[in-house]
């Protein structure tokens, strides 16, 4: 017996760092493509960053599927459906393999995105078409149920929504648009369900807000505007109100459309989808950006998109029919590990990965 179980620890010592004793260390990447309604998968070694894009790949999906994201558990991915008007619910196997569970959640008018609370009870969805927040609640099985809003199925928001965000404790949500110029509408959230607007909203932006994002202590809220090729900074205050941190910054670059905070908090990330890259800028204690030496990082044409895997250790930019898969140092460059050519026709409004 003691032979035996010397034996497997060896076996196990051997193979550990790739797959552990009986577990798969890969993790899973799954971008949504619209113009093709694709889901692209990959499989992503969590050692080198590499891509090997998995059999069945890319998936039919729902018609114009725009966003993605996944429950912590990591075994359901949701996909909003944007041209059919519903999310649909997907399995995901231990190999990555996506099963899709019927029938799909109907939603508002052109559901565009997604965002879930930290603990994966609720989801939320911004119909782009209809100016207004969908809720679920999220049962044990991944299934979605509708949460009844204050007055009604929806919330309205008298926008179309271009980008949506959580603040890290799940009790308010963000969401940016455009009417006269760029605005930010903060809401509080109980139980799924949205509140009357906090004091001062909506909060002033720069114009074509497509970008959002949250830092991890919920201190900060960061849009990129393109229009305006420029970066706001906003403190978050205790009552969730926004007050901008100095002028926004005007970048060199050109169609700053999507933003990223990395693992650690230190850096944020800019895809210039006008200028073709990744500008880099390290985040000050008080929140301020300073562009960081080396940046900008070149990527293929269009960058669209971000997402990180769990480590901190690998990024990935989708653009024009590709997605670049980079590594991220400690000192915040990024350096180029290869590029991977879409199966599915089309750039990829999201991606994600498996925690």
């Amino acid at each position: 017996m003691l032979k035996r179980a010397a034996a497997l620890l060896l076996v196990c010592a051997s193979m550990g760092a790739w797959m552990g004793c009986g577990k798969t260390s890969s993790r899973f990447l799954f971008a949504a493509v619209p113009t093709s309604n694709d889901i692209v998968a990959y499989r992503e070694d969590p050692n080198s960053g590499v891509l090997t894009q998995l059999s069945g790949s890319p998936i039919t999906a729902g018609t114009a599927v725009e966003a993605l994201t996944i429950h912590p558990s990591g075994k359901y991915l949701y996909a909003a459906n944007s041209g059919a008007d519903s999310i649909s619910l997907y399995a995901i196997s231990s190999t990555g393999a996506l099963t899709e569970v019927t029938p799909r959640q109907t939603t508002g008018t052109s559901p565009t995105l997604m965002a879930m609370d930290p603990s994966g009870n609720f989801l939320y969805v911004a119909n782009s078409g209809s100016f207004d927040i969908s809720v679920f609640s999220i049962a044990s099985d991944g299934t979605l149920n509708t949460v009844q809003q204050l007055n009604g199925t929806t919330a309205p928001i008298g926008l179309s929504a271009m980008n949506m965000a959580l603040a890290p404790s799940g009790n308010f949500l963000y969401v940016t648009g455009q009417l006269q110029q760029g605005l930010i509408e903060a809401f509080p959230v109980n139980q799924g369900v949205l509140g009357i607007p906090v004091s001062g909203s909506p909060f002033l932006t720069g114009n074509n807000p497509l970008g959002l994002v949250i830092d991890s202590t919920g201190s900060h809220l960061y849009t990129a505007n393109k229009q305006d090729n420029s970066i706001s900074t906003f403190t978050i205050n205790a009552d969730a109100s926004l007050t901008p941190l100095g002028s926004a910054i005007g970048e060199t670059f050109t169609g700053p459309v999507s933003l990223h905070i990395d693992k650690s908090g230190q850096y944020l990330y800019v895809a210039n989808q006008g200028s073709s890259n990744v500008a880099a800028y390290s985040i000050g204690s008080d929140g301020g950006l300073t562009l960081l030496t080396g940046s900008p990082f070149s990527t293929g044409s269009g960058p669209n998109v971000f997402a990180s895997d769990p480590s901190g250790k690998y990024f990935f930019v989708g653009n024009s029919s590709a997605i670049q898969s980079y590594s991220l140092s400690s000192s915040g460059s990024l350096t180029s590990i290869a590029s991977y050519t879409l199966s599915a026709t089309g750039t990829p409004t999201s991606i994600v990965i498996t925690p």
